[in-house]
C-alpha cells in the first residue's frame, strides 16, 4: 500500500496520507467492535458503513493536531420478530460498547463524536414478497 504526504504538502493527489489512515483507524476500530458487540448482544446485523471524518487545527506555530473526529454509521439490522425499539435500544448498547472496547479510540487526544443511524428492518416470513 502507497503513500503520500496531502497534496498541499507537495504530496501526490488521490493517494492515501496517512492522515487518511488515522482517521480510517479509528473508524475502523470502532465498526470491528461494533460487530464484536453486535454478537454479543444477539444483534442480527445487516450493514454498517461509516463517514469518517476529522477536524485539524494549525496551530501558531504551524504544526497540527487533530481535535475532533466525527463518526457516522449507518447501522441495520434485522429485527428478528422483536419490537423495533427494543432491538434500536440495543443496537445503541452495542455501540456504546464498542465505542468503550475500541482500542484505537481510547488511544486518540482527539475527542471522538458518534452520531449513528440506527436502521431496524422487519424481518419478512419465507416466501412472503
Amino acid at each position: 500500500m502507497g503513500f503520500s504526504a496531502p497534496s498541499d504538502s507537495h504530496g501526490h493527489p488521490g493517494v492515501l496520507t496517512p492522515e487518511d489512515a488515522f482517521v480510517a483507524a479509528a473508524g475502523m476500530c470502532v465498526m470491528l467492535m461494533f460487530v464484536w458487540a453486535a454478537e454479543r448482544f444477539k444483534l442480527r446485523l445487516l450493514s454498517y458503513e461509516c463517514h469518517t471524518e476529522g477536524t485539524k487545527v494549525v496551530e501558531l506555530d504551524r504544526t497540527e493536531i487533530f481535535t475532533r473526529l466525527l463518526l457516522r454509521p449507518t447501522i441495520r439490522v434485522d429485527a428478528g420478530g422483536e419490537a423495533s425499539p427494543v432491538v434500536e435500544a440495543r443496537a445503541r448498547k452495542a455501540l456504546l460498547a464498542a465505542e468503550k472496547y475500541s482500542l484505537v479510540a481510547n488511544s486518540l487526544k482527539s475527542e471522538i463524536v458518534v452520531e449513528p443511524t440506527i436502521v431496524v428492518a422487519e424481518s419478512r416470513p419465507a416466501g412472503t414478497s
